[in-house]
């Protein structure tokens, strides 16, 4: 959600209105304790009675219009006047932890050079990345108050290494991926770890009214999104979009 931390009297920045019209209001549901899949659910707390969740199928068809028409986001110019930047967002990377093994097609990321790889049986390898994580990172945060836990199986992870100019926009770019990776718009936010996450770099690409070479028009934006409900009524590691 978009963060209200805007003092009342005092006009938001351009950075929070940015953040407010391009943080995704997803519709959520409610997943009560009776059900079997929250009972036994390692990530969430055993005394919560029930589990706040949406799917991830909603959550990329936040971004459907935005891909097509760009996010409108309220500019103050230094000159006092005030303009909307569209920004176009773009898949930069995203990783997906479940709580059991799912399998997928490796064949479409081999075929199209694609960097990203899915977990059916290399927990070793997930092992060897989880294990070579920094101590003091937000993966290794005790969120649950216990012992530390293992971060699932990494079902999905992905990270944009073409130009810029050659990519096509977030929702294109989920869509093409889910065909060998279905479970990016099958799967709900209470079946991903803590550790689940996304980045989203948002790119100018015009302005109403238009402006002529003014700076503050041309900056490129990168957010950071946890894709999990386990951090529901936590404290810590929940700031998400930066």
């Amino acid at each position: 959600m978009g963060g209200q931390w805007v003092e009342e009297g005092r006009q938001p920045s351009n950075l929070q209105c940015f953040l407010d019209c391009t943080t995704p209001a997803v519709e959520t549901h409610i997943l009560p304790k009776t059900h079997g899949r929250l009972s036994a659910d390692p990530w969430h707390q055993a005394e919560m009675d029930s589990l706040e969740y949406f799917n991830l199928a909603d959550l990329w068809e936040q971004y459907y219009e935005w891909s097509a028409y760009g996010a409108g986001a309220s500019v103050q110019l230094p000159g006092g006047e005030k303009v909307v930047q569209y920004y176009v967002p773009y898949l930069s990377g995203i990783q997906l932890y479940t709580n059991k093994v799912l399998t997928a097609s490796r064949s479409f990321g081999e075929d199209n050079g694609m960097d990203f790889w899915s977990d059916d049986d290399d927990n070793e390898k997930m092992s060897r990345s989880w294990s070579s994580t920094s101590d003091d990172s937000l993966l290794n945060c005790d969120v649950l108050g216990g012992n530390r836990r293992r971060p699932g199986h990494l079902y999905f992870e992905f990270f944009e290494v073409g130009s810029p100019y050659g990519r096509v926009p977030l929702i294109d770019k989920v869509y093409e991926l889910s065909q060998s990776f279905p479970g990016l718009t099958s799967l709900k936010s209470s079946d991903l770890s803590p550790v689940s996450w996304m980045s989203v770099a948002w790119y100018p690409i015009y302005q109403i009214p238009y402006q002529r070479n003014v700076k503050d028009l041309s900056a490129c934006f990168l957010t950071y999104h946890t894709i999990s409900s386990s951090f529901q009524g936590m404290f810590c590691c929940t700031a998400d979009a930066t």
